[in-house]
């Protein structure tokens, strides 16, 4: 049976700090798929199967992105989202974190799927 994505929340900027920390700490290791949309450029996907490693989001005035890490014991790949605008999760009928959705100033959205196990 796979877990249906049930709801979408918007997660408010003043937390994403903290978000991502808990994130990071509450997924590491889980495997993730890493896809671009892009009205303009279209959809890409960057990576698939990547265990998660961290999510470091740098406030506006001290960065103002968000970096998104995978490998097991070093870093392997990282990507970069400049300028968030905002981030919606998508959680499945049993509560648990399916999806992240981050958009960004440019209207390109990237999308974050978290393998079920």
């Amino acid at each position: 049976m796979t877990d249906r994505i049930e709801t979408n929340k918007s997660v408010p900027q003043e937390r994403w700090g903290e978000f991502f920390d808990q994130f990071s700490n509450g997924n590491r290791g889980r495997h993730i798929s890493i896809e671009i949309l892009n009205s303009e450029m279209g959809d890409e996907e960057l990576i698939q199967d990547a265990p998660l490693m961290a999510m470091v989001y740098d406030r506006p005035g001290k960065g103002d992105d968000l970096i998104i890490e995978v490998g097991k014991d070093e870093v392997t790949y990282a990507h970069t989202v400049d300028s968030p605008t905002e981030v919606w999760t998508a959680q499945g009928e049993s509560g648990r974190m399916m999806a992240l959705s981050i958009s960004d100033a440019a209207g390109t959205k990237t999308l974050i799927k978290l393998a079920a196990s």
